[in-house]
């Protein structure tokens, strides 16, 4: 078929010698209409939509024609398609059966020519496993996970990681499978107690991360998986504290709530009775909700029963604080008010923070200010004891998830001299625009325009 471009090229004007006639200029038929016409000629064939596994090769490439590829692969259950470099994966909302198997993660792994199979995930990691170990020199590779809330950025990541574990260990030679395993376990144990920790339940996705991440995986001389270790940012912190409408908290949180035992229930001082502020539509049922995998991760990660009981504590120290509330006062030395409950819940939360109630109480209601060198206390409006508490609570649970973090890193990195190379996953929020945005939103799309600028420069690079 002929580009516009290339009918332009051709001379439709005759001859202009002396003593002949010139024809009649006809000019090109507007650019519009032309493509208009191009789009219709290559989706007039419906039934060979689907067969493009590369969208490189849709002519011509608009965002009709590629959208329409993609929805009749889609149709077809194919939910995985090269764009030159890069791979599109579609989300398909169900469970897919023997499509992230051993065996087919085996069948990339070891074909001489993984790119001849039908695009896959597995392509991806296959091949920059392959450059890591095939070059002269071995470089190291990094994969880009990017995609709106929903796409499913953070199964993929975990398909990715599972890959690797699987293929740079099942090769091991040298070390003994005791090793081996314990080494691939708690690598893949990090990803369900990050994602109990860094991810919610929003409108549009049920297990939504809300921190990005960038997840390196070590390799020796050998390439073979010896360790990892995690960088997060951007924690969405505010969650803590304020939930979007319909939306939910932490999936922690609800894990408590719905796992625990009731000898933990009274350790942690959460009656099965008593309902939460800060953990609205406890009803939903979510997939993710699964505090015995947690558990389990933390075991396997090295969290003892004692560690663990503190961070369980922490959190319901969180959620006993959420419950404090505050009305106005008539008294100017107090601008604010407690009732007895709020009283009883601030006891509590102190209790399970392990500080004294009254320096607690102190922290969220009074203020200190400077003058010179003198310090003077200031009572709070009801309006900033609320909040201080919600900063408060914010501040304690970014410290916890980075201890986790911290703690997770120190389970699973292994040390400088015993690996070379990384192969690094970076799984980062998608573009966000809400009805009400602030700094979180700038810095996120900022990271995803400046992704995407990286992207566009490597692919038409790697296109010349």
């Amino acid at each position: 078929m002929t580009s516009a471009a290339d009918r332009r090229n051709v001379p439709v004007g005759g001859a202009t010698e002396k003593g002949l006639a010139q024809k009649p200029y006809l000019p090109d038929p507007p650019v519009n209409d032309s493509l208009e016409g191009e789009i219709l000629a290559f989706l007039i064939d419906e039934d060979q939509l689907h067969t493009y596994d590369d969208l490189t090769k849709v002519n011509p490439v608009t965002p009709t024609t590629v959208l329409k590829c993609l929805q009749a692969r889609y149709s077809m259950k194919v939910f995985y398609t090269h764009a030159g470099c890069t791979l599109v994966a579609l989300n398909p909302f169900q469970p897919i059966p023997d499509l992230y198997t051993l065996d087919v993660m085996k069948e990339y792994h070891f074909a001489s020519q993984p790119q001849e199979f039908k695009p896959h995930i597995f392509i991806v990691a296959e091949e920059a496993y392959r450059n890591v170990q095939g070059q002269l020199e071995p470089i190291n590779q990094s994969l880009v996970v990017s995609g709106e809330s929903g796409a499913g950025k953070t199964w993929t990541s975990r398909c990715l990681m599972k890959y690797y574990a699987t293929v740079a260990a099942s090769s091991s030679v040298m070390k003994s499978q005791d090793t081996v395993e314990r080494i691939e376990r708690r690598v893949l144990d990090s990803n369900p107690l990050m994602e109990a920790f860094g991810n919610a339940c929003t409108l549009r996705n049920n297990n939504s991360s809300r921190f990005g991440k960038y997840i390196q995986l070590q390799l020796d001389g050998y390439q073979l998986l010896v360790g990892a270790s995690v960088q997060t940012y951007l924690l969405e912190k505010t969650r803590v504290a304020c939930q979007p409408a319909d939306e939910r908290n932490f999936h922690i949180f609800y894990q408590m709530m719905k796992g625990a035992s009731d000898a933990q229930r009274n350790e942690w001082k959460m009656p099965r009775n008593q309902r939460f502020v800060w953990l609205p539509n406890c009803e939903k049922q979510v997939e993710d909700d699964c505090f015995q995998d947690t558990l389990e991760a933390m075991v396997h990660l090295g969290i003892d029963a004692e560690r663990q009981k503190q961070i369980f504590m922490i959190l319901a120290g969180i959620l006993q604080l959420g419950n404090v509330t505050f009305s106005t006062s008539t008294n100017e030395s107090q601008p604010y008010e407690l009732d007895e409950q709020s009283k009883d819940f601030l006891q509590r939360a102190a209790e399970l923070l392990c500080v004294p109630a009254d320096e607690l109480q102190t922290c969220v209601t009074v203020r200190t200010l400077k003058a010179g060198k003198q310090s003077v206390l200031k009572p709070c409006s009801w309006a900033e004891c609320s909040v201080r508490r919600d900063c408060l609570a914010k501040v304690i649970y970014a410290r916890l998830f980075e201890w986790l973090v911290t703690f997770i890193n120190n389970s699973i990195c292994a040390d400088k001299s015993s690996w070379c190379n990384f192969i690094g996953v970076l799984d980062v929020y998608g573009f966000e625009c809400f009805q009400n945005n602030n700094l979180e939103q700038l810095c996120i799309n900022y990271a995803n325009e400046k992704l995407q600028q990286h992207f566009v420069s490597h692919y038409l690079q790697a296109q010349q």
